[in-house]
């Protein structure tokens, strides 16, 4: 039986921090249209509720104002220079499906596996199908993903995976359930918005993508392993790298908690630390990153994700003691995927990726993420397409001076660059591969170009 307690302020405040503090506009009210605009648009399959809302703009700019996104989901993805494209009038389908879980309270419905799915007027044949980043609702994708290709015509849609927050863990009954369900969830949204698409518009997408970031990209990954036939392609930004086999981040990133507090004390053992956390895949040249990492996500993401695989660490604990010292009692700056029992192992296998994919999938992730690094993990990822025979339908894009958060870029704009214009790249790349086989780029490198300012790197990137 799983673990079931509240968490604590101290989680809940981190996750402020993580979503991107500050102050977020309320959305106005304005009620969704009903009656006719209802009536003219089909049911989803497999609901158990929805709300039908025929919009004058389906992006950001028009769903913020009318409550039709929640913008504390995507804060802190994206830069905030990055362009919001003009107004694309469609409909908009709002609902969830059966489950028994709560942890999402967006609409007051304090009901999980919640979906979006936006259905433009000016229709291009395409569909979009995207899980969320990290734990968040189905909303999070709206900047980075949904409002471009709603731009370039496709239907989108959108899950918050059956579960979300910090407390995800809680949900399942075995180790690794609510990771396996956050699988499930996706191959339901794409076959129940294929339905939805035919029969709003009268028929079949011609192309159904999926794509996703962090989380997101796991779940492309995982997609295009386990289900190929739902759909034509994928782009996989930086996805979350489970392996029965490792590395895991449950395996480098209790290094990175027991090295840092020695490297930033700046005693005798610093220069041994410093190479602890180089050696564990934090590359040198990351280092300005690594304070903001150790404070905000390292710690809290090794207790949450190790809870849902190896609850029994702790013991009673929920997810660990925050900040432990290393040598203290069930301390996660201490934990040793390696030595853990089979169980363990079992859950991250039920979890796991193969590399196995059946159709063509675009990765890409930045040289300077720290926290999925890159060495530990897309690296790993495209060896084992090329192991399991499948180099042929993988491109992969390493992104110089990328790291997982557009956001920090606004904090250094001289030092990083921003993944989302290569993603958009990396799309139109397999869209014309797709449209008439235009030869995808090679997998290579990408640098920085030496004389793009930090404003034209907001929205181009150059993959050839």
């Amino acid at each position: 039986m799983r673990k079931r307690k509240v968490a604590t302020a101290v989680l809940s405040s981190v996750l402020v921090a993580v979503s991107g503090a500050g102050s977020v506009a309320v959305a106005e009210s304005v009620p969704a249209p009903a009656g006719e605009c209802a009536e003219r648009h089909p049911r989803v399959p497999g609901v158990r509720y929805q709300e039908v809302s025929c919009l004058d703009d389906l992006t950001t700019t028009g769903t913020a104002r009318t409550g039709h996104t929640d913008p504390a989901d995507w804060a802190g993805l994206t830069q905030e220079a990055l362009p919001v494209p003009g107004a694309v009038p469609g409909t908009q389908i709002d609902g969830y499906f059966p489950d028994d879980s709560t942890t999402n309270t967006n609409h007051g419905w304090n009901h999980d596996s919640q979906f979006v799915i936006r259905l433009p007027e000016n229709w291009n044949g395409g569909l979009v199908v995207s899980g969320t980043p990290g734990n968040r609702e189905q909303y999070a994708n709206d900047r980075a993903i949904s409002d471009w290709v709603l731009s370039k015509g496709y239907a989108f849609a959108a899950t918050d995976k059956g579960n979300t927050g910090l407390e995800f863990h809680t949900d399942g009954r075995r180790p690794g359930d609510a990771i396996a369900e956050w699988n499930r969830r996706v191959t339901q949204l794409a076959r129940a918005a294929k339905a939805t698409v035919t029969r709003h518009y009268h028929r079949r997408p011609s192309t159904t993508l999926v794509t996703g970031l962090s989380n997101g990209g796991y779940l492309v990954r995982w997609q295009l392993e386990n289900h190929p036939e739902l759909y034509d392609g994928g782009v996989d930004w930086e996805g979350t790298l489970w392996s029965a086999r490792g590395p895991n981040l449950v395996e480098y990133l209790p290094e990175a908690l027991s090295a840092y507090p020695r490297y930033a004390d700046g005693g005798d053992d610093a220069d041994a630390a410093h190479a602890e956390l180089v050696a564990a895949g934090f590359p040198a040249g990351s280092e300005f990153l690594w304070p903001y990492h150790y404070e905000i996500y390292w710690d809290l993401t090794q207790r949450i994700y190790r809870e849902e695989i190896d609850p029994a660490f702790d013991g009673d604990t929920v997810a660990g003691t925050p900040f432990c010292e290393p040598g203290t009692p069930a301390c996660d700056a201490d934990y040793d995927y390696r030595e853990r029992p089979e169980s363990v192992h079992e859950a991250v296998e039920r979890i796991g990726l193969t590399g196995r994919i059946g159709k063509p999938l675009l990765t890409l992730h930045g040289t300077l993420d720290v926290l999925l690094p890159i060495g530990e993990d897309s690296d790993v990822y495209a060896r084992m397409v090329r192991e399991q025979g499948r180099g042929h339908l993988h491109r992969y894009y390493r992104i110089a001076d990328g790291t997982h958060t557009d956001s920090l870029v606004d904090t250094h704009p001289d030092r990083l660059r921003a993944l989302t214009p290569c993603h958009r790249t990396a799309f139109e790349a397999l869209e014309a591969y797709l449209a008439d086989g235009t030869p995808l780029p090679a997998s290579a490198t990408i640098p920085r170009p030496a004389d793009a300012t930090p404003q034209e790197l907001v929205t181009t990137c150059d993959l050839r």
